[in-house]
């Protein structure tokens, strides 16, 4: 049995604020049963199970007694959990044949120590009891403070991975120049800069809200990763304020938010009848407000949701002057035209209604005023209508009177039915017939010329695949010495457009192309690291 000094170590170094609080005694020699009456009020103070605190003290006996007898035996240590007795072992396996006579013994001498031994059964020989010194004692502390501290963190692990993606409230305890600490209960969450709400001032004591955004055990410091700028927090925030949303009645689809700003929500609710908007504005915004109220004053629009691209994106915007939505679902855009008036407040402060918008409806967005629409049509029939003109050999108002049925290429006329220009006037079957076999034709030696190409001069087949571009622009990139996807990714918006042409391609598909291409960087850096 080990002496007094290993209770009198734990509870002078260890344990003396949690005795004074929960013992109220002084700390002198105490019955060695005290120990028990320690271990007790640690498991109280930390919220763990009193086991758990005895197999922390006794991993650090076991750990003094393996500097002074030897770390090459198997020495075990265990406390009474009912007289606070503490004990330390060298414990022998009874083998056939001796090899480590110092972990090992035959089974004729173990017989000698315990008549009933048999093979692979173990011998526990008590060893004197170890004297703990101050350097002992700390080395100790040390490790106990190190497994409790490790259990605690098990046990907040098993007690937050269940609440990842939900709102924890707690109480700001350190404030930092890139982080902010927050106390949560027995443990605390970490609201890094990034995650915080710019220009939010938190000060010590301030309660706060926040995303539990994610779980690192093995983090140093609060293993509580927290965010506040999480598009998720406002979905969360919804739920807390609005029983329709948290009861499934009304449902959050979407969130793009500028923290600290603006944010905008699409809501809906399978029930018609239900004002999914209204709902969650409250009356006179009450609701919203205090979602905004919480977010800093970031301003909340609530929209309604909509399986039509073009009505939600009208509802995005929440603006009554959109003249005209053109989507092109080939592409992922939405061309959205405004009243000439309106246009800056379509577009917002530094282009933020359009992002947001964006954002929301997961389509790319452009605004244009009705002038500049005008325009654009104009120079885009006036490019196409050269080059049916020129290609088909006819004249302008026979190209006009293409386009105006939606005949814009030559591929277009190529893949028609003859029954679709019944409509065009001035059009006999004898004519249509033409056109349509000469556009075959055409696009039949485009495309013989453009594979002849790729073959001689050895274009890899990548860029063929690469979506937004056609032949003609092909043509065109290989003609000018864009060989592989790495040569396209090389190249900048402003190039790619002066390559193939303002008319066949703007400046912001040229840039999603560039940047498709740029992903086969990605991956071959990958490869290499790999």
């Amino acid at each position: 049995m080990v002496g007094y000094s290993v209770a009198q170590f734990i509870l002078e170094d260890l344990i003396l604020p949690i005795r004074k609080r929960v013992l109220s005694k002084a700390v002198v020699r105490q019955p060695l049963h005290e120990l028990i009456q320690v271990a007790e009020a640690v498991a109280v103070e930390k919220n763990l199970d009193v086991e758990d605190v005895f197999s922390a003290m006794e991993s650090a006996v076991k750990k003094i007694a393996e500097t002074k007898y030897g770390a090459e035996h198997d020495i075990r240590a265990s406390i009474n959990r009912e007289s606070g007795e503490i004990s330390v072992y060298k414990v022998l396996t009874v083998v056939e044949t001796v090899e480590n006579e110092l972990t090992e013994i035959s089974l004729e001498k173990a017989k000698e120590i315990q008549p009933d031994a048999e093979l692979g059964s173990e011998i526990f020989e008590t060893l004197p009891p170890v004297d703990f010194g101050r350097t002992a004692a700390c080395e100790a502390r040390e490790i106990i403070m190190y497994k409790i501290k490790r259990i605690e963190r098990e046990h907040q692990y098993a007690e937050f991975i269940g609440r990842k993606g939900e709102i924890v409230s707690g109480i700001v305890k350190q404030v930092d120049q890139n982080h902010t600490i927050i106390d949560i209960g027995r443990t605390e969450g970490i609201l890094r800069k990034e995650n915080s709400i710019p220009r939010q001032i938190l000060r010590v004591g301030d309660r706060v809200k926040a995303l539990l955004l994610d779980i690192r055990p093995d983090a140093d410091g609060p293993m509580l990763i927290l965010s506040r700028t999480n598009s998720r927090f406002i979905t969360k925030l919804f739920e807390q304020e609005m029983t329709e949303v948290y009861d499934g009645i009304i449902k959050v689809v979407a969130v793009a938010r500028d923290p600290g700003s603006r944010a905008k929500v699409a809501v809906y609710a399978p029930d018609q009848r239900v004002d999914a908007v209204g709902a969650c504005v409250g009356v006179r915004g009450s609701r919203v407000q205090a979602v905004s109220s919480e977010l800093c004053g970031e301003k909340i629009d609530v929209v309604l949701w909509s399986q039509d691209p073009a009505t939600y994106v009208i509802n995005a915007f929440a603006i009554q002057e959109i003249k005209r939505v053109v989507i092109d679902e080939e592409a992922g855009r939405i061309n959205v035209v405004v009243d000439d008036n309106f246009l800056s407040q379509a577009i917002g402060r530094r282009g933020q209604n359009v992002r947001l918008v964006s954002m929301l409806t997961k389509w790319r967005i452009s605004v244009l005023s009705e002038a500049a629409d005008s325009e654009k049509r104009l120079a885009e029939n006036s490019s196409y209508a050269n080059t049916l003109m020129k290609t088909l050999e006819i004249d302008e108002m026979m190209a006009q009177l293409l386009i105006a049925e939606g005949f814009f290429t030559i591929d277009d006329v190529a893949q028609a039915e003859l029954e679709d220009f019944v409509s065009i006037g001035g059009l006999d079957d004898k004519t249509a017939l033409e056109l349509k076999q000469k556009a075959e034709r055409i696009v039949t030696e485009q495309e013989e010329y453009f594979f002849k190409m790729c073959k001689e001069l050895g274009v890899n087949e990548d860029i063929l695949t690469l979506d937004g571009l056609d032949i003609t622009m092909l043509t065109k990139l290989i003609e000018s010495g864009v060989r592989t996807l790495c040569d396209i990714a090389d190249l900048s918006d402003d190039e790619m457009v002066e390559i193939v042409g303002e008319e066949l391609l703007s400046k912001v598909d040229a840039g999603s192309i560039v940047m498709e291409s740029r992903k086969s960087w990605f991956v071959a850096d990958n490869a290499n690291h790999s």
